[in-house]
């Protein structure tokens, strides 16, 4: 029996191979443009789910047309078991990278590969097992309503996670959600890092994927990128599945790259769309609240050392002539926010 064959597909900083499945997929994509019902894909970016993935393949709903597969150089068997499965699931095209590039990257290919066989949704589901494929069906029927363009998964409606959450990692999660919504503009996705979504290609064709993050900065940098085109986004509630898969983000690691990749985010986030685009009651609160911050700081700073050096304290009026510019600033900042949270893309 003859081996399937293989194609490259270029993308730009990326080597990869496409295994195309058997015939009757490419038929089904030749014939795919008389076909009334929009053609949905589902990309699964796969690293060690060797002991998974199977088992979510088999899972996912009839609706689905086409299944891509990433392998993102997987050192296990996932890989192998993906070529194996592609043989008898005549959905599954399977893209094998010639290197660990990162799950952002592993979707990217994914959704290139979807445009290229003319999908009209993407959807993408991990392939650890944590998602469950029957909600594929819910995620994809707001696009399909026009109710929005991208959707996406929320597992905090399901308080049976939440009990099983430790409260380390539920302080985390806050903090981090309300960083990612002060940098994308989105306050009213509640879990912004939940890889469970569904995309409107339309979207996505609009979208410089050269600025989507290649690891797992991925989903932030994703809700960054969507606001630039004032995309509306509606949850899905969802529960989370744990089968005691043990997580390769490092908290440590996280702690550092996500304020900095997000900070800087939210300053362009403002510029672009609060003095360049249109100039507000938000971008006055927020400059003059800023430089009241500044002033404020600053000045009783001077005057704390300069106390430290004399040894005399400050009067009082020093003290409120610092003082209350911090807390006014503090106040249009919170205001600004208030103005923001109403800006959200309907």
């Amino acid at each position: 029996m003859e081996s399937e064959p293989m194609v490259s597909v270029p993308i730009p900083g990326r080597s990869l191979i496409v295994n195309r499945p058997s015939t009757i997929t490419l038929q089904r994509e030749i014939d795919s443009s008389a076909e009334l019902s929009p053609h949905i894909a589902l990309v699964i970016p796969a690293y060690r789910v060797e002991d998974y993935v199977a088992e979510v393949i088999a899972q996912i709903p009839p609706s689905v047309q086409t299944i891509i597969a990433v392998d993102d150089k997987s050192p296990d068997g996932t890989g192998r078991l993906l070529d194996d499965l592609a043989h008898a699931n005549d959905r599954l095209v399977i893209i094998h990278h010639e290197r660990n590039a990162g799950v952002g990257a592993a979707t990217k290919s994914g959704y290139v590969e979807a445009i290229r066989r003319g999908a009209d949704i993407v959807v993408k589901l991990d392939g650890d097992g944590q998602m469950s494929p029957e909600y594929v069906d819910s995620l994809v029927a707001p696009i399909l309503s026009g109710e929005a363009e991208y959707t996406k998964g929320n597992r905090f409606q399901d308080w049976s996670y939440l009990q099983t959450m430790p409260v380390g990692r539920k302080i985390g999660n806050l903090g981090l959600s309300f960083l990612i919504k002060l940098a994308s503009g989105y306050w009213n996705v509640f879990d912004p890092t939940n890889g469970f979504t569904a995309v409107a290609v339309k979207t996505l064709r609009k979208m410089n994927f050269a600025r989507l993050e290649d690891r797992y900065l991925f989903e932030s940098s994703m809700l960054v990128e969507l606001y630039r085109f004032v995309v509306p986004i509606k949850q899905v509630p969802m529960p989370a599945i744990y089968r005691g898969e043990t997580s390769s983000l490092s908290i440590r690691k996280s702690l550092v790259e996500f304020p900095l990749y997000l900070i800087p985010a939210m300053a362009r986030r403002f510029v672009n769309r609060y003095i360049w685009q249109d100039f507000t009651a938000v971008s006055v609160f927020v400059i003059v609240g800023l430089l009241s911050i500044l002033f404020g700081v600053t000045f009783g700073g001077y005057h704390w050392l300069r106390s430290l050096v004399t040894m005399q304290p400050a009067t009082a009026g020093t003290v409120m002539l610092s003082a209350v510019p911090v807390i006014l600033g503090f106040q249009l900042l919170l205001q600004a926010i208030v103005l923001d949270i109403e800006n959200v893309p309907k």
